[in-house]
């Protein structure tokens, strides 16, 4: 897994007369975990599903350019919500990811459920990989989603909020299990609401605000006072630990008289 994952260029979404992006463009290479952050209603939702074809719009996605069963095997998606429509066991879920590894025709191979059995160990699922996804849990549930992306084994991943929901230690957990992934040379992209989590993991961050990309770079270079007050109406303050820096929002940048 090398050089460019994904490009996407001045990508643009209306809807009803109304501007969602306006000539979004990022480009994502192996080894980089970027964080995707702004407000809510900033577009970043909408940048994650046109880059995947999901909605249409104007502009250039790299992805858009690869057939359908390329595009599955180039880029896994999680998207924010979380539903399952059937009453499938949780490894019946998670092997779905195998299916654009499968050639028209043929079984999967033996080796698919080692696989399954490995990820689902890793992500602490194995007891409830015959319970059925629709009784469990939202935390339960969203790892079991990720199970399925990690299955598929893309040298990209984009993630839409995945930590939304989840406790403090899955949160941190799962954030650690992206960054390992960009570390070990796959290319992440992930859209995260909590800036401390951004500040913490990711290599890269793209901040956006109403529909237009306002800022990328590294985490330090990005998360200023100046623009966490702009754009996100915060006060901040850094803390330095044994562990690295982590942001703090402290209070609004404005304040009602």
């Amino acid at each position: 897994m090398s050089g460019q994952l994904l490009d996407l260029q001045s990508i643009s979404v209306a809807r009803r007369g109304r501007s969602l992006l306006s000539a979004a463009s990022i480009r994502l290479k192996a080894g980089e975990c970027v964080g995707l952050i702004g407000p809510n209603g900033a577009g970043k939702t909408t940048l994650l599903r046109a880059a995947l074809g999901l909605v249409r719009h104007q502009g250039r996605s790299s992805l858009m350019a690869m057939s359908a069963s390329e595009r599955a095997r180039h880029a896994g998606f999680l998207p924010q919500t979380r539903t399952i429509a059937w009453p499938m066991p949780v490894r019946d879920v998670v092997a779905l990811g195998l299916l654009p590894h499968r050639r028209a025709g043929s079984d999967l191979p033996d080796s698919s459920a080692e696989k399954v059995d490995t990820v689902l160990r890793q992500l602490g699922l194995s007891q409830f990989a015959n319970r059925l996804a629709t009784e469990l849990s939202g935390g339960e549930l969203a790892r079991t989603l990720l199970a399925r992306v990690l299955v598929q084994d893309t040298p990209l991943i984009l993630a839409d909020e995945p930590a939304a929901g989840l406790d403090p230690a899955q949160q941190i957990s799962l954030m650690k299990r992206l960054r390992n992934l960009s570390d070990e040379g796959r290319g992440v992209l992930v859209s995260l609401h909590d800036l401390g989590l951004a500040a913490r993991y990711c290599t890269r961050l793209v901040v956006m605000h109403q529909g237009r990309v306002v800022a990328d770079g590294a985490p330090d270079a990005v998360l200023s006072e100046e623009r966490m007050a702009s754009v996100f109406n915060l006060a901040i303050q850094f803390a330095e630990t044994s562990s690295g820096r982590f942001l703090l929002p402290v209070d609004l940048a404005e304040t009602a008289d």
